[in-house]
């Protein structure tokens, strides 16, 4: 007996319609697709189901932290360093000495000064004296208008003298002051760059000068970090962030977003913007100069249809489709997604609680089938 074969042809005009509906791509792929793929005996490890769970979307990046305020302590004067009364990591109180710098040439310099106090105070009495008393012979007509007023200039001048050299007296005595240094604010000394006998620049509005130690406020610390220009837009001042330490994963904190910046900067070669985020109970070991992660909550969905992230695929014109699995062949399903974490998404149209799909792509099935 002979068999007999039917070939069944697609008009060609079918062909160009789909051919055009698929962007242009070969219609024999699409053509597998639309009939879904049939595998027999699905292995258990490769379906997964929907489950319903709550969904967080945050922001992870790393950060630098740093003191709020950090104060660095320079000389007014210049010299010699006579004494350092602190070391790195101590903690000091406003008005405690820090460091003293050595005022011999102040001091010489303080008794030239009383000493020119002191004769211009004899030139002043001496001055006074004449003028009293060409006081007295120009009211009795012994000398003229003109003698007694240079009498009186020369008075005038002494006082002026005495003056300017007691004003130079208070200012040795306010650079033998500065000599002495006292912390500016109540804090802990984070770093002493200097020697004893080491001759220091004073601060200037020429020169920055030689810093002598930096004191900061380790209960107040801040984390800065960049956040890329997507995910800045979705930040807020006074926004909430939590913290973690790779050294103790146990211990979170909380801290308090206080600035974003307006322009971007690049650091390390990448374009961000800086945040810095307020730390609101620092834990006892976190310290300046380490780092944490950030982690900022954007978006939550609670107790949604959700699945697996690497369930989902791109299906035609970017949609996104999941493979239900029903007793042993599949077929794509187009999903409308929401909040989405690191591991699950959130369906929030397509599926129900416990439909069962592919977690793999079709084509790893069809491979072993």
């Amino acid at each position: 007996m002979k068999k007999i074969f039917t070939i069944f042809l697609i008009p060609p005009v079918l062909l160009l319609l789909l051919w055009l509906a698929t962007g242009h791509k070969p219609v024999a792929t699409y053509w597998k697709q639309l009939a879904g793929p049939r595998v027999q005996e699905i292995p258990e490890r490769y379906i997964v189901s929907a489950e319903c769970r709550d969904v967080d979307y945050s922001i992870d990046v790393a950060g630098d932290v740093a003191p709020e305020f950090q104060l660095e302590v320079k000389s007014e004067v210049g010299g010699k360093i006579k004494a350092l009364h602190v070391e790195p990591g101590q903690t000091v109180k406003a008005g405690d000495p820090l460091c003293e710098i050595d005022d011999t040439d102040l001091q010489n310099q303080k008794a030239s000064v009383m000493t020119e106090i002191a004769g211009g105070q004899l030139g002043v009495d001496r001055a006074l004296h004449h003028y009293n008393r060409g006081k007295e012979l120009f009211k009795a007509k012994l000398i003229t208008k003109e003698a007694f007023d240079n009498l009186e200039s020369d008075y005038d001048i002494a006082k002026n003298e005495l003056v300017k050299s007691q004003r130079k007296l208070q200012t040795v005595n306010d650079q033998i002051a500065k000599a002495r240094i006292a912390a500016p604010a109540n804090g802990t000394v984070l770093e002493v760059p200097v020697i004893e006998g080491q001759v220091v620049v004073p601060a200037a509005s020429v020169n920055s000068g030689t810093t002598l130690m930096r004191v900061a406020d380790l209960s107040k610390l801040l984390v800065t970090t960049n956040v890329n220009q997507v995910d800045v837009a979705l930040l807020r001042l006074k926004q909430v962030v939590k913290l973690t330490m790779e050294s103790i994963k146990q211990e979170t904190m909380e801290a308090r977003i206080t600035f974003i910046a307006p322009v971007a900067t690049i650091k390390n070669g990448v374009k961000g913007f800086q945040i810095q985020a307020s730390i609101l109970k620092p834990i006892a070991q976190l310290r300046p100069g380490m780092m944490v992660s950030l982690t900022v909550p954007v978006a939550h969905a609670n107790q949604v249809v959700t699945v697996p992230i690497s369930s989902v695929f791109r299906g035609f014109n970017d949609h996104r489709v999941v493979y239900v699995v029903e007793g042993s062949s599949y077929e794509p399903r187009e999903v409308t997604l929401g909040v989405a974490g690191l591991d699950y998404t959130e369906v929030k149209k397509g599926l129900k609680v416990g439909d069962r799909i592919l977690s793999v792509d079709p084509r790893v099935l069809e491979k072993k089938s």
